[in-house]
């Protein structure tokens, strides 16, 4: 089946189990959203289906479409079509945001292709405007003494271009004001087709408002607890994840 597939997976950090059993999956063509408080694993999650090297492993599988991507490199994880747009974006000064972009769909071309310039540029452009982005950032320096906004809608402007087959997209709304959450979620938005899978992990309800959910998973100590529609985020907002905890004892 094309989907996104982890199974009881469990994985660590300097000797410290973080990831307990977790299981999610994430079929193309639907929006999963992630909810839970700090400290349930949610970025260990993304950071471990993209092959961070800081964390280990321990157990379990993840797949794309049927193909293993645990103990792969980054760059591997990434040409299978798995997409991570960072909480906290890097700044890479001396690359610009054409060229690091050009550079990454080169990439992924067969050998000795490469995309042509004129389409790629009104491509970018297209894109660019799409987000409300002056054009003249194709010349700066990717995420250099970019606003959390900025880097934000550079993060979907690369995730537009690149068209991987699964989206994970972690706390995209960090730091984000109403107006920037409304642009990046229509760029979320316009990526949602039959052919692509999408996991939105968040603390807040207001973003799926923007980006709504096929399902809500809950997640709490590294597993996924509850899962539900839509509606369980607006029951989450209203009662707390230490609902979810009682009930969880009980």
């Amino acid at each position: 089946m094309n989907s996104l597939k982890i199974e009881n997976l469990q994985a660590s950090i300097e000797d410290k189990a973080i990831l307990h059993g977790l299981s999610l999956e994430i079929p193309k063509g639907e929006v999963h959203a992630i909810m839970g408080p700090n400290g349930s694993g949610k970025s260990t999650l993304a950071k471990v289906l993209s092959g961070h090297p800081s964390y280990k492993v321990d157990g379990g599988s993840a797949t794309l479409d049927e193909e293993n991507i645990l103990g792969l490199e980054p760059d591997e994880i990434s040409r299978l079509g798995l997409f991570l747009a960072f909480q906290y974006p890097m700044e890479v000064p001396g690359v610009t945001i054409a060229n690091f972009i050009r550079a990454a769909r080169n990439a992924r071309l067969p050998e000795g292709e490469k995309v042509k310039a004129v389409d790629f540029y009104k491509e970018l452009y297209e894109h660019m405007d799409d987000l409300g982005m002056d054009r003249k950032f194709t010349a700066r320096s990717l995420n250099d003494g970019f606003s959390g906004g900025e880097k934000k809608r550079c993060e979907i402007l690369q995730m537009s271009m690149l068209s991987p087959k699964y989206c994970i997209l972690d706390e995209t709304d960090s730091g984000l004001d109403i107006d920037a959450l409304r642009v990046v979620s229509e760029g979320v938005n316009r990526m949602r087709n039959p052919d692509r899978g999408i996991l939105v992990i968040t603390h807040y309800q207001r973003l799926l408002e923007y980006i709504v959910p096929d399902y809500v998973h809950v997640m709490s100590e590294g597993k996924i607890v509850r899962t539900g529609g839509k509606e369980l985020a607006l029951e989450l907002e209203e009662r707390g994840y230490d609902w979810i905890k009682q009930e969880a004892v009980a």
